[in-house]
């Protein structure tokens, strides 16, 4: 294990629970292994590390990140989110392989919808000429998390979303299959509403979509 992930993995032990763990790995249909530590300590203790132990150089920014997620408990998953969060300031182009990765791996809603809009949104506003090329392909991909990262990622972009390829995004995806993929059809929808209802009114009556993404676009409207 990398010597900068040792404090916090022994904070995590120090505050795991057996009990809370039970609970959070059948949430998560018993696909990920927990310390059993809430949130808003999760939070605090990882919260703390960051700001007591710098990083300063963008390799060994990434190389924890991919050794915390390779950790087999869910939190040093989320740790890493949150790490490489805080070490804005050091993403270069190149993170996008990391960000790639990250998405791709130990995937399942919580950490891929937080990568989407925790860094890929943001990596996006940071370097604008990359967006079409990398987005474009994690559309037609056929990495079902890579679709949802490409059609969630505006999430927090609000005027400044580009309505032209969110709707292109959502249309070449709308027949998929994918539970996650309708969801997130409409909850891109129902989030951009807030910023143009009128848009997506006109949006939804002029494409035809599933029962799921029509009713999660919908839910603010009524």
């Amino acid at each position: 294990m990398h010597p900068y992930l040792l404090p916090i993995t022994k904070q995590f032990q120090q505050h795991a629970d057996k009990t809370n763990a039970q609970g959070m790995r059948a949430y998560m249909l018993h696909q990920f292994d927990f310390f059993g530590i809430k949130t808003p300590l999760r939070r605090r203790l990882s919260n703390t590390h960051f700001k007591t132990f710098g990083i300063t150089d963008i390799k060994d920014l990434e190389t924890i990140v991919k050794e915390a997620l390779e950790q087999p408990q869910r939190e040093y998953q989320y740790f890493a989110i949150e790490l490489f969060s805080f070490h804005r300031k050091l993403w270069k182009p190149s993170s996008i392989k990391l960000i790639q990765f990250c998405i791709s791996h130990k995937s399942w809603w919580d950490s891929v919808d937080t990568i989407a809009t925790e860094w890929v949104g943001p990596f996006f506003k940071l370097f604008p000429e990359k967006t079409i090329q990398i987005t474009s392909g994690w559309n037609k991909s056929t990495d079902m998390w890579l679709q949802r990262s490409s059609i969630l990622f505006q999430k927090a972009y609000k005027k400044d979303t580009n309505t032209a390829l969110l709707a292109e995004y959502i249309l070449h995806c709308r027949n998929s299959k994918e539970f996650f993929i309708r969801k997130v059809i409409g909850w891109a929808l129902r989030e951009y509403s807030k910023t143009d209802a009128n848009w997506v009114k006109q949006f939804v009556a002029n494409h035809e979509l599933s029962s799921l993404s029509k009713k999660e676009a919908l839910k603010r409207l009524k």
